[in-house]
């Protein structure tokens, strides 16, 4: 008998290759969006269905180096992401990022057919459509607004963006009034009763969004502002991405042993600086300095966002783990959707300020000159989203378990 882990899983993941193989044979914007959507259902549902059975499978204890193990994984690909689809994109085409991916979909959906356990009780919770039609438009419409007001022309002015983020906010106002009322809710709100649960899904929105909206900027000023290839500016986010990834374990162990607050505040203060230092480069600065600070910079973040989600979800009471995963994967998106729009808003708005001042607004050398003081804004932003995750990091406690019972102590 398939359990319904089970199902979510393969459900998951065969809508991940669907997707990627649509996306692969994409001829047109409407066919690759419609890969891309199903792609992100199925790692809507696979990354908090992953969160969930490691906080059911692991004591608390463990769950740090366990949650590290994830970051690794997750950090696999952004690691070699860059490198791998500058090099496709400089002797081949865009489409061959996609091909490269069913493969270990396959392998992933094989090895999961076979060793995949259900681990929690078996439900069949009613499927809310009202709750899921708020949710969509609520979502979608903030996201969409941000991401026009990123476009230039009228920007934040622009009547567009401003009627779809009231309309979202109206329509999360809405669902969220309806999940507190409702018997069985779709996503239970319940979990924003625990303080560490709301200070460690912050901590994780100010990584998502510091991450997104800065490694979105950083390979665009490397190739428009200091004149690199895909390849060379992919190469250069490589090592400072793989250790990301390959610290998260060890972080994941030092937050079992020491706590959260040890990790997080530090780590911040890292990012905090590397993010200041990269407010100040130009096409003049060495591709090691660059290196450097990216290195830094994802130093910072190993120390902040696993720890940080741990803690925030070793709170939640055991049956409400699923919501709680629910409820950060979901703002993590959003986040991230919002950090990228308003990051390419602010280079946006930059660069056309700076050529509208310009004497010679067509020179190369000057596009190469707006690029670089409208990325520094960009980096200026997210030191600015940096230093308020850091303020509420102070009021960071670790979560100590006792007999069933999970309170915050000293």
């Amino acid at each position: 008998m398939v359990h319904d882990e089970a199902n979510l899983f393969i459900g998951s993941v065969v809508s991940s290759i669907v997707g990627t193989l649509i996306a692969a044979l994409a001829f047109n914007f409407e066919m690759l969006m419609v890969a891309r959507v199903l792609q992100a259902a199925g790692m809507g549902l696979l990354i908090p269905l992953m969160f969930n059975t490691i906080l059911v499978v692991y004591p608390p204890e463990k769950r740090g180096a366990a949650m590290g193990f994830v970051g690794l994984v997750i950090m696999f690909a952004p690691a070699t992401g860059p490198t791998v689809a500058g090099l496709l994109i400089e002797y081949l085409s865009w489409h061959y990022i996609f091909w490269l991916s069913p493969p270990f979909l396959i392998i992933g959906l094989l090895v999961g057919l076979k060793n995949l356990e259900n681990v929690t009780e078996v439900t069949k919770p009613r499927i809310d459509f009202l709750s899921v039609v708020l949710s969509t438009i609520g979502f979608g419409s903030v996201v969409f607004g941000f991401s026009k007001a990123g476009e230039g022309g009228e920007g934040w002015a622009n009547p567009v963006v401003i009627a779809f983020i009231v309309i979202g906010l109206v329509a999360l106002v809405l669902f969220a009034l309806r999940q507190i009322f409702m018997r069985e809710p779709m996503m239970n709100l319940r979990v924003f009763k625990y303080p560490m649960f709301i200070v460690g899904s912050l901590l994780v929105l100010s990584c998502m969004m510091i991450i997104l909206s800065s490694m979105i900027i950083l390979p665009m000023y490397l190739q428009n502002g200091m004149r690199l290839s895909a390849f060379a500016a992919g190469l250069m986010l490589l090592p400072g991405s793989a250790l990301n990834g390959l610290l998260s374990p060890r972080m994941g162990r030092l937050f079992d042993k020491y706590g959260p607050k040890w990790l997080v505040i530090p780590g911040l203060i890292i990012v905090a600086a590397m993010l200041w230092f990269f407010s100040g480069i130009t096409p003049a600065s060495s591709v090691a300095f660059i290196v450097a600070l990216h290195i830094g910079l994802m130093v910072g973040i190993s120390m902040v966002w696993m720890p940080s989600q741990t803690n925030g979800l070793n709170q939640s009471p055991p049956e409400l783990y699923p919501h709680g995963t629910a409820v950060m994967n979901t703002l993590q998106q959003v986040a991230g959707a919002i950090g990228t729009a308003i990051a390419i808003s602010i280079l946006t708005n930059g660069m056309e300020k700076y050529l509208h001042n310009s004497a010679a607004p067509n020179n190369l050398a000057e596009k190469a000159n707006a690029m670089t003081f409208a990325s520094q804004n960009v980096f200026l932003f997210a030191m600015i989203v940096t230093l308020i995750g850091l303020a509420m990091a102070f009021f960071i406690r670790r979560v100590v378990v006792k007999h069933g019972a999970m309170n915050p102590s000293h």
